[in-house]
């Protein structure tokens, strides 16, 4: 669109209030059931909780020495634990504020720390400052535009109740740190990202010019430049609306999304909607598709196993499109769950809820082929249990990337047999050049073969061909080519078989079809489990579960040689976790041949 068009369509929208928020417009209605009603206790109670923790506690510091942390040791979760309480206390008493107006302690203790994040040195992690940064207060990452995005929304809620002058800091930091330095230092790298950063950085800032900006010309400058980044951020999904950073970035990214776009779409009386689309239609389909199994995801990526759902977010998706799944209620997070203490996503878990889209229960059977990511998932249902198969094709190239082509998972009633380690603790050096020595993120710590002492190569050239993909009532079948992964001259081809079985105990059939030009000294299949292996005799091996349920691994003990390693890995909150390689090695005694196939089968019992 033009900027001509885009300021028509501010001129003719309806001016930024509270009345967007609010189905009859009216926020004090809204708040007074809210802090009421049996629907929003569990929201409310953990809220007031939070409160009450929090307001006999100092504002914690954003030192120096806090600040250097990253830059001396490439660490972040020293400044960013402090960091996030600080904005975990913002939300806290702005929720408070809003759901307790009679209570003056809340508003002091917001307008207390409004005033302390206006104060800080940058509202930026240092994790995302560079070095050609010169002035880091008016840096723009992440955090630093969902902060302003924020304290306007704030501003802009609690109106008068807040003192002028904290509603003047306020509008005068937005304006340093984020409009005034987006539409004159620019361009950032993120406006064409193709990845969550557009998204939640653009729209950040869109949303808080939006709720704040006044001039309607210098508005339509923003948003024209935000559509932008929207475009490259919706051009990171294919047709099918599937996330390549996994379910949490869909949350993250596709959230900010969708939170930008319902305020234009307010703000401009309907006339601008970006989510009308086809696309935007298929991503907002995707979070029901990768749950396996009650709360366990198919975790590709730099993405965490178990994730909880944005009650609010979906809540809004399915208004929009009936064929959005709410997922059942108790996989809602929590308010407290958000490590990040994001603003945006804890308010509209609260205005967004609506009741009568939440469920008990579980998730139905359901399965699913996304083409453009080439990811197969199947969730089934029987009266043994629930159990969840995942695979993916695809490339080495992905945003958050694991080298991770023909990596699948097998799970039964919440549990991860067959497991992906998911994303590791971020650090300076976890995406450096060495960002494939992590077993997480390297194809050593997947369910991948190892070729000939080789593992898999980076980059969107390391790809997948896929040969079939096929979903029936009682089978699925999913094969592709992937020996471009490996780099190998002579490894002509490595196709890849799986044949999903739905029965009441189901069967995962796996095949791997190897041609070599010379021989190889050396193939493993290698499993990713983090239950600790046993033996079983007669080629099994057991992977037991923390209950009953078991898988047993079988195979040709006569050409296969089992062996397992106890490793660890330093997880995404910066635990060390243990995971085990369970290997498969054609052994000595196997024929050397040029053309062979492994095949191994997973058998729950």
């Amino acid at each position: 669109m033009t900027r001509e068009e885009v300021r028509r369509a501010l001129a003719g929208g309806v001016p930024p209030g509270p009345g967007f928020y609010y189905a009859d417009g009216d926020s004090a209605a809204f708040w007074r059931r809210a802090g009421k009603a049996p629907e929003w206790a569990a929201a409310v109670e953990e809220i007031r909780s939070e409160g009450e923790r929090l307001i006999g506690e100092p504002i914690p510091e954003l030192t120096y020495s806090l600040f250097a942390v990253f830059a001396e040791r490439g660490t972040r979760l020293e400044y960013e634990k402090v960091y996030f309480e600080r904005r975990r206390r913002l939300n806290t008493f702005a929720l408070l504020s809003l759901l307790e107006p009679e209570e003056p302690a809340h508003l002091e203790a917001l307008c207390d720390i409004v005033w302390s994040v206006c104060g800080e040195y940058t509202w930026c992690l240092p994790a995302h400052l560079s070095g050609s940064d010169a002035d880091h207060r008016a840096a723009i990452d992440l955090f630093s535009a969902e902060t302003g995005f924020a304290l306007a929304e704030i501003a802009l809620l609690l109106g008068d109740r807040l003192p002028r002058l904290v509603r003047e800091r306020v509008a005068a930091e937005v304006e340093a740190r984020l409009l005034t330095p987006y539409l004159t230092r620019g361009p950032y790298g993120w406006e064409t990202a193709r990845h969550n950063w557009a998204a939640v950085c653009a729209g950040s800032i869109g949303a808080a010019a939006l709720l704040a900006v006044r001039d309607e010309e210098r508005l339509a400058r923003i948003v024209g430049k935000v559509l932008g980044s929207m475009d490259s951020f919706l051009a990171g999904y294919g047709d099918d609306g599937a996330c390549l950073e996994g379910l949490g970035y869909w949350n993250y990214g596709f959230g900010y999304f969708v939170y930008f776009a319902d305020l234009l779409r307010k703000r401009t009386g309907g006339a601008l909607d970006l989510l009308s689309g086809g696309k935007v239609r298929s991503i907002a389909t995707f979070q029901q598709k990768v749950y396996l199994s009650r709360d366990r995801i198919a975790n590709f990526s730099d993405s965490a196993p178990r994730a909880r759902f944005q009650a609010g977010l979906a809540c809004y998706l399915a208004s929009l499109f009936p064929e959005v799944e709410v997922p059942p209620a108790a996989l809602a997070a929590s308010y407290r769950e958000d490590a990040c203490s994001r603003w945006a996503p804890a308010l509209r878990n609260l205005i967004w809820l609506d009741p009568r889209r939440t469920g008990a229960g579980e998730w139905r059977a359901a399965d699913a082929y996304l083409p453009d990511a080439q990811w197969l998932l199947s969730r089934h249902r029987s009266a043994a249990g629930f159990f969840g198969f995942a695979a993916k094709a695809g490339h080495n190239g992905e945003p958050h990337n694991h080298n991770d082509v023909g990596q699948f998972l097998l799970l039964a009633d919440g549990e991860a047999f067959v497991a992906d380690l998911g994303s590791g603790e971020y650090t300076k050096a976890y995406f450096g050049a060495g960002r494939y020595e992590y077993d997480c993120n390297g194809s050593q710590g997947h369910a991948v073969p190892i070729v000939d002492g080789a593992l898999q190569e980076a980059g969107e050239a390391s790809a997948a061909r896929v040969l079939e993909a096929s979903i029936g009532d009682e089978l699925v079948r999913f094969r592709f080519e992937m020996a471009a992964v490996y780099r190998l001259p002579h490894l002509e081809s490595l196709v890849r078989g799986f044949v999903w079985r739905k029965r009441e105990l189901p069967v995962l059939e796996l095949t791997d079809e190897f041609r070599f030009a010379l021989a190889p000294d050396c193939v493993v299949e290698r499993i990713v489990t983090l239950r600790p292996p046993e033996p079983a005799g007669d080629g099994a091996v057991r992977l037991p579960g923390a209950g009953e349920r078991s898988v047993l691994v079988r195979y040709d003990a006569r050409r296969l040689e089992e062996r397992v390693e106890r490793r660890t890995y330093r997880d995404h909150d910066g635990r060390e976790a243990v995971w085990y390689a369970l290997d498969f090695v054609l052994s000595a005694r196997a024929e050397r041949s040029r053309r062979f196939t492994i095949a191994l089968r997973f058998e729950f019992a």
